[in-house]
């Protein structure tokens, strides 16, 4: 990385460089791609119990809160339904949240997910001890929480996994870790193609680059993309908004922007196929998010070496012009023994997603059902899908059938269906039924026509 610290872009994008100078063999690309084995289990010290403490706001009326942090310094909250169900839901929160963890997080998250305690059922959620890219330790922290309702609150008569975004990924791994401590996972827009979900991110950042040449610009020092931002940059989310302004224009009405401006943000959205309105988000996690990964694992573990961009309206000068770079192997290994699942879930996997979710994929999907049915658990899979294209909350008609079939598959071992849920959905929503958006016949192609593989 060293080198490319002291080379400038403007240089390297006329220099020729000897066909597959960056191509890794196949055999440790194929290697770094296997999914992890499970690390030795933490040993588990004792946890204090939490405090009762009011409740923030948006918890249902006659609830009861508990706060604490737990032994490995990471801040959580209980909440009880004034009348309970007996089922305990255990919430992995999406991000990652790149700050450092706070009680604010927690309030934000029972606000959003506050159906779960109108449901009739317990809602305890860790915030993690740690901001940003930690997937294995935040599936401590999710077991751990669920240990300090049980030794402190209560002890519940069903134990239910829900991993929302991100948290799809550390709930995952929580259900590969702790396989005796849930009875269910419910996967919500969830983050579950493992390590290709983020890659297109380099794809735009490469691509941006390409287009735009000011992230980095030609006067400041040079860095892979691959790393998203060195260490020691200062630069901040406004500036990142301000150079996309200056090049895309993206927050001037689309009648006022410059043709050149316009055939670029088409180029964007036609090659790296996401919306217009997602660019501005994707170009952030691709610059922050990806610096965070490769500080935690030593070097980046993202590369676009090999791949093919097809959309543009001059694929081969594309291809021929944009910066390509190589995964270091070593960090490749860490981050995918840290985030990936292998499908080896001991319990009914409920899922459900947007169809056009332009945050996660839902392409992503069918990787989780690939995963299940190679590990021999395809029959221990239902996904749902929802005509809608928001990311982090699906409506409030949305997720009680899902927590209902999921219990019945618990408790009753009746597996639901698609169409069954989506009638069930109909059924409780009878005064206003088109805000049950499921559909059911809906099947997701693979995330490899959306995402290039790599």
């Amino acid at each position: 990385m060293a080198g490319w610290s002291a080379t400038r872009f403007s240089s390297l994008r006329h220099r020729r460089w000897p066909v597959g100078w960056l191509v890794l063999p196949a055999a440790l690309l194929s290697a770094c791609a296997q999914a992890p084995s499970s690390p030795p289990a933490p040993s588990w010290p004792p946890e204090a119990a939490p405090a009762v403490v009011a409740c923030p706001d948006g918890v249902p009326a006659g609830a009861r809160c508990w706060r604490g942090t737990d032994s490995a310094r990471a801040p959580y909250l209980i909440v009880m339904p004034e009348r309970w169900s007996g089922v305990l839901v255990v919430h992995a929160h999406g991000g990652p949240f790149l700050g450092a963890p706070t009680d604010a997080r927690a309030n934000e998250d029972i606000k959003r997910w506050a159906i779960t305690v109108r449901e009739g059922h317990a809602w305890a959620g860790s915030v993690f001890r740690q901001g940003g890219f930690a997937v294995t330790t935040a599936a401590e922290d999710t077991e751990r929480v669920r240990r300090i309702f049980n030794e402190h609150v209560a002890k519940p008569r069903r134990t239910l996994l829900h991993g929302q975004s991100w948290g799809a990924m550390v709930a995952t791994r929580a259900a590969e870790l702790y396989p005796k401590s849930w009875e269910g996972m419910l996967l919500s827009s969830g983050v579950v193609a493992g390590t290709a979900t983020y890659d297109f991110r380099l794809d735009l950042r490469a691509l941006y680059q390409h287009l735009c040449n000011n992230h980095p610009r030609p006067d400041e020092p040079a860095y892979p993309l691959s790393s998203g931002l060195p260490t020691d940059s200062k630069l901040t989310g406004a500036d990142v908004t301000a150079r996309a302004q200056e090049c895309l224009g993206l927050r001037t009405p689309a009648a006022q922007r410059t043709a050149e401006q316009q055939q670029k943000i088409k180029t964007i959205v036609d090659v790296i196929r996401i919306p217009e309105s997602s660019i501005q988000g994707h170009l952030n996690w691709g610059t922050f998010t990806l610096r965070d990964v490769v500080q935690k694992s030593g070097g980046s573990p993202f590369g676009n070496v090999g791949v093919r961009y097809a959309g543009s309206s001059d694929d081969a000068a594309l291809n021929a012009r944009i910066l390509r770079f190589a995964p270091d192997a070593e960090a490749r290994r860490r981050f995918v023994a840290d985030v990936e699942h292998s499908g080896r879930f001991a319990m009914p996997v409920l899922s459900t997603h947007g169809i056009s979710d332009s945050t996660v994929f839902v392409e992503g999907s069918d990787t989780l059902r690939q995963r299940m049915q190679a590990a021999g658990n395809g029959g221990r899979l239902v996904q749902t899908y929802v005509q809608s294209g928001e990311h982090s909350y699906l409506g409030d008609a949305t997720y009680p059938p899902l927590f209902e079939a999921l219990l019945n598959w618990v408790e009753k071992g009746e597996k639901p269906s698609p169409q069954g849920i989506h009638q069930r959905c109909l059924q409780r929503q009878a005064s206003a039924p088109a805000e049950c958006r499921f559909v059911p016949d809906y099947v997701p192609k693979p995330l490899a026509t959306r995402v290039p593989v790599r």
